[in-house]
This record gives structure tokens, sequence and C-alpha cells, in this order.
């Protein structure tokens, strides 16, 4: 299983997310994006319609009739009711239930850099789990720091 660490230092969550969700739905995957906060799940879905003129990303709330169908759900836990097997943690806050999933996504900013430490010293204790650690350069975009 693989954990993707990206640290949030030049582009917001809202410019980073929709790349990372069209690459996993263009590869033939399913993603559940995780936010606990209803806000935050409402601003990722106006995000996902939004974030391109020229593309479309598949994407629904979950609770709904059709939630198996999504490519990408918005959910506040991890019950992936899509089938998904990559995760997205849109909140900055690890969950050990992401290890369920082939690949994890966890984003976080400076706000939530304590907590991502801790996660990612707890997950290199595990040997079932590779880890990558991204940040962004000057240009906003991502290298792969560890």
């Amino acid at each position: 299983m693989q954990v993707d660490f990206y640290h949030l230092t030049q582009l917001p969550l809202d410019r980073a997310l929709p790349r990372i969700a069209e690459r996993v739905v263009t590869g033939g995957g399913r993603l559940l994006v995780v936010a606990e906060q209803e806000e935050a799940r409402q601003a990722l879905d106006r995000c996902l319609w939004a974030y391109s003129p020229e593309s479309f990303l598949p994407h629904a709330q979950a609770g709904g009739d059709n939630d198996a169908r999504q490519p990408v759900l918005i959910a506040a836990g991890i019950e992936p009711a899509n089938g998904a097997r990559n995760i997205a943690l849109a909140d900055g806050v690890w969950r050990d239930g992401a290890l369920d999933f082939d690949r994890a996504f966890h984003f976080f900013d400076e706000e939530r850099i304590v907590e991502a430490r801790q996660a990612w010293r707890a997950l290199g204790e595990r040997p079932e789990v590779a880890r990558r650690y991204w940040k962004q350069n000057e240009g906003g975009r991502w290298e792969q720091a560890a």
C-alpha cells in the first residue's frame, strides 16, 4: 500500500486535489475524497465542478442514490460507497482506515504539519506501507522530497 503525503505550501487544496483526482480517474480508478466538515465537503464539490473549463471530472457527495457509480465520491468517512481503492484525505487529518485502500493521498498544510509528521513516523514502522513525501517548489510544481 502506498501513502503519498502532499504538503500544501504554494497551491491550495482546490488546485492540487483536482489534478490528482483526474489522474486517478483517467487511469481507470475511483477515488474517495474525505473531509469531516460539511462546509469543507461543499467547497470540494464546488472546486471539482469548476477547477477547469476544459475538462469535466464526474463526482458527487456521498449519500445519493448513485454513489456506487461515481468515479469520485466526496464523503465524511472512509467507507467507499463507490468501490474506490484510492483515498484522498483532504482535511489534513490522517485516518488509519486509509490503509485499507491501495493508495492514499494525504493533503495537509502548515496548520496540520505536526500531525502529518506523526503519521509519517508511525507509517514508517509498518513494512507494508510505502511512503512518499511531496512538496511544492516556488512555481507550485510537486517535487518528491522523501
